[in-house]
């Protein structure tokens, strides 16, 4: 899809299907506490961080924002989000809604069997 700017040029722009980012966000590791994220981890590996792995059609600042603001927010990035992690995701472009949601269960299931402690949407 193209627009054109003010001197008639045209210029590309994302689509709306292809607007879709997964985001990574570090969790303190007080989330070790909660019986419910210990489970989910069972291979958890003592040092290893942990993490929420997350997709949004918004852009992944704002989204973690909305987390730590209580808006459409995910438990445990409210209470134990510090902050993104682009390291382990800006890699990716974005993308459409299905290759997003994909990518988001091959990065969880990748980090929790690197020892990562994972919490996915």
């Amino acid at each position: 899809m193209t627009k054109k700017d003010e001197v008639g040029r045209k210029v590309a722009t994302m689509t709306r299907r292809n607007h879709y980012h997964v985001y990574v966000v570090e969790l303190s590791t007080d989330i070790l506490y909660e019986a419910r994220f210990r489970r989910a981890n069972p291979g958890y590996v003592a040092g290893q961080p942990c993490i929420y792995v997350g997709m949004t059609g918004l852009d992944p600042d704002v989204r973690f924002d909305k987390h730590k603001a209580g808006i459409q927010a995910n438990r445990y990035v409210q209470r134990y989000g510090l902050r993104l992690r682009p390291d382990l995701y800006e890699v990716y472009d974005p993308m459409s809604y299905d290759a997003a949601r994909d990518l988001e269960v091959e990065l969880a299931i990748d980090f929790r069997e690197s020892g990562y402690g994972v919490w996915q949407a």
